[in-house]
């Protein structure tokens, strides 16, 4: 329930955020450079008069678009390679060299270090907010695909799975039609903490100036321009969007969990 409550909030934040703030996120306050927090700025400004509050309220709508963007992107490719690699595994025929392939080009991507490979991907094509899209959706493909075709290889021995192929339904019906739906469980709530995930590497990449640009409100940049100031003394400049992220991706994280055990058919004592 807390983790609800801060995805809901986070959700709030993300359609409204920019309409409460009290001051323009991208706008500098002139005059006012590294105010402390005060009542006209509670989270104080940062190094270029911008209003803190106002930038962390509306972050969320560009981590979180980036996050739920790439996630759907990466669940609907993962969980379609996924059945694919796990209900033919065991046959014989092309389909499966089809799964061997599928799965040591995951064995491929998964060798690398995450954040390393989401920068060089992001270096490759630029910064910007479709790269980051695009680069975060391919690299939890393989989560996704990983996860499923775990519980397709459970589902695909079940009697109906036999039932079916009686009936004189195809292999890709079957796998399509009965296994997939059957099998979707894992992968759905594992949604929840891959957004979260992809929150932090969102703002791990902005943080090193790959990501979003700056002066675009994301908490990755904002911990990036607050570090230095935080050596001398004016501590609030990255410690207010660390700590907006830190609840987000702990959000995100502990509502997975509790999707999980409210799938989970087993019920535990």
């Amino acid at each position: 329930m807390i983790g609800l409550v801060i995805v809901l909030v986070t959700l709030f934040l993300a359609v409204f955020g920019p309409v409460i703030a009290p001051h323009n996120p991208e706008y500098a306050l002139p005059g006012i450079s590294l105010t402390a927090p005060s009542v006209d700025h509670w989270m104080g400004t940062d190094v270029s008069g911008m209003d803190i509050l106002s930038r962390v309220i509306s972050a969320p709508r560009i981590d979180l678009t980036i996050a739920l963007v790439s996630s759907t992107i990466a669940f609907v490719v993962g969980v379609f390679l996924g059945v694919v690699s796990g209900y033919f595994s065991g046959n014989p025929g092309p389909g499966r060299y089809v799964s061997e392939g599928i799965m040591r080009g995951a064995d491929i991507l998964q060798a690398f270090p995450i954040f390393i490979f989401a920068l060089a991907l992001v270096g490759f094509r630029g910064p910007g907010i479709e790269n980051v899209i695009a680069a975060l959706a391919f690299l939890n493909i393989p989560y996704f695909l990983r996860v499923t075709r775990g519980s397709v290889l459970q589902v695909r021995e079940r009697p109906f799975v036999e039932a079916a192929r009686c009936a004189g339904n195809s292999e890709i019906r079957i796998a399509f039609r009965h296994v997939m739906p059957n099998a979707l469980t894992p992968a759905l709530a594992n949604i929840s903490p891959g957004i979260g995930f992809s929150i932090l590497l969102t703002s791990a990449l902005s943080f090193v100036g790959a990501g979003v640009p700056k002066p675009t409100a994301e908490w990755g940049s904002m911990i990036s321009i607050g570090a230095p100031n935080m050596m001398t003394g004016q501590w609030w400049t990255a410690f207010f969007p660390g700590v907006a992220l830190g609840l987000t991706v702990l959000g995100f994280a502990l509502l997975g969990d509790g999707l999980r055990d409210l799938m989970d058919p087993v019920k535990k004592d």
